[in-house]
């Protein structure tokens, strides 16, 4: 039985005077910056089970693209997973796991491979589903993945590795080998060696994001599973949750590894001790969650223009600040995400679509709405877990330790007074 988190004694320190103060007291509670009502509750749960199920595609293809597909020159079938990726076990999920997060199967998630083989329309060659375009979309996945490589230094060592003396020399190990017996490759890497390198940080980059979203996958199945059996009951429950999946799993292994013609390369080997908390998880809410950068199309790129910071730490385009009503345009990476999500969406979400939504075409961006109230409660539990990692309890009685909390909490939450924040509009109910 998952139990509600406990609650702490009375705050004793006087009101705070921050402009989202009624929301430091929650989190000093003990709560999440998303209230706590069951409608809330019932949307991010439902949009969980509807992301993790794409994210099982995400994270098994991020992972052959880094350790098969490699520097391919011609990678047109990269999205093409092969039946022993499929199969490949989740670390996290299935009786084999050391630690079993998700109660289900290890394989690919079962509605994964029905949508796989019909998709949208029916039953044809993955070639055909593939150019209709009637599949999962990678280009999310991707994207995700080039904001973490650009906003990069976000904690950890990763950034610092992938300039060491020791990664090129596993890189040009691997990149020879992969070329063994292509003189013209082997000769293009001579002329131009630093391309070839940046294409392999990318690709590391790649298993990062991977092995992140390997984690999370299973996380957000036994949410919705344990929502489905009464078992979790609160917005802070399921906050609560994801923060003890944190500290769960802070320590696994962050690596890439790459195979060519059955001999494994560790480009980023496991003995590096890179973990998932400090080289994973914290950089990608920092680099997707809040910075991204504007979408194409939405904002010029052209300096003269000035629509875009002239400082990398002034990106605000992530999903905590976004606009859902330009992000449901076609070619918008959050949109492909919705638009995957959307053939997962469990009957009760489906339903309450239904009644809220003007029409099928309005659906989308009711997805990302409901994706962006989901996202505020993990960022929630991201708080709540550097708050344990950094500061004090909650219910400590030492009012030093307490305002140490609260001045923290408030450091936190400064970076939602910029006007297009989305805090104060997912505290209301008809915010859709």
């Amino acid at each position: 039985m998952v139990q509600s988190p406990p609650q702490p004694t009375k705050n004793p320190l006087p009101p705070s005077q921050h402009p989202y103060a009624e929301i430091i007291h929650r989190l000093e509670a003990g709560g999440s910056m998303l209230p706590d009502t069951p409608e809330n509750l019932m949307q991010i749960i439902g949009i969980y089970k509807a992301y993790a199920v794409p994210m099982d595609f995400y994270w098994r293809d991020l992972l052959y693209i880094a350790e098969q597909v490699f520097l391919n020159p011609l990678p047109a079938f990269k999205y093409f997973l092969p039946q022993s990726y499929l199969d490949r076990p989740n670390s996290y999920a299935g009786e084999q796991s050391e630690l079993r997060v998700w109660r289900g199967g290890a394989g690919a998630h079962p509605e994964l491979l029905e949508f796989m083989e019909r998709g949208e329309t029916r039953k044809m060659p993955k070639l055909f589903h593939h150019l209709w375009h009637d599949r999962i979309n990678m280009e999310f996945a991707e994207a995700c993945m080039r904001a973490m490589l650009w906003h990069q230094g976000m904690g950890g060592g990763f950034y610092e590795y992938l300039e060491s003396e020791d990664y090129i020399a596993n890189c040009d190990r691997a990149i020879r080998a992969y070329f063994k017996g292509n003189p013209l490759m082997l000769g293009l890497y001579k002329l131009f060696p630093t391309m070839f390198l940046e294409q392999v940080r990318q690709l590391s980059y790649y298993a990062n994001l991977g092995l992140f979203w390997e984690v999370m996958a299973p996380v957000f199945f036994e949410m919705s599973d344990l929502y489905d059996e009464g078992k979790l009951t609160s917005v802070p429950a399921a906050m609560e949750f994801l923060v003890n999946g944190i500290f769960a799993v802070a320590s696994r292994p962050i690596y890439h590894h790459v195979y060519i013609r059955g001999e494994c390369y560790e480009i980023i080997p496991k003995s590096q001790g890179f973990t998932w908390l400090y080289e994973a998880a914290l950089p990608y809410v920092e680099a997707v969650f809040y910075r991204t950068a504007p979408f194409r199309g939405t904002k010029s790129y052209n300096a003269q223009a000035k629509q875009v910071p002239s400082e990398q730490k002034d990106f605000h385009y992530g999903i905590l600040y976004a606009d859902v009503f330009p992000v449901g345009s076609a070619g918008i990476p959050p949109t492909l995400l919705m638009q995957d999500m959307s053939h997962f969406l469990p009957p009760y979400l489906q339903e309450y679509y239904k009644q809220h939504c003007r029409g099928e075409d309005d659906q989308l961006i009711q997805l990302g709405i409901t994706f962006q109230r989901s996202m505020y409660n993990v960022t929630s539990a991201v708080i709540q877990a550097l708050r344990q990692a950094t500061c004090y309890p909650l219910d400590d009685p030492d009012p030093e330790h307490l305002q140490k909390n609260r001045d923290f909490f408030e450091g936190q939450l400064d970076r939602f007074l910029r006007p297009e924040a989305r805090l104060a509009d997912i505290q209301r109910p008809d915010y859709r």
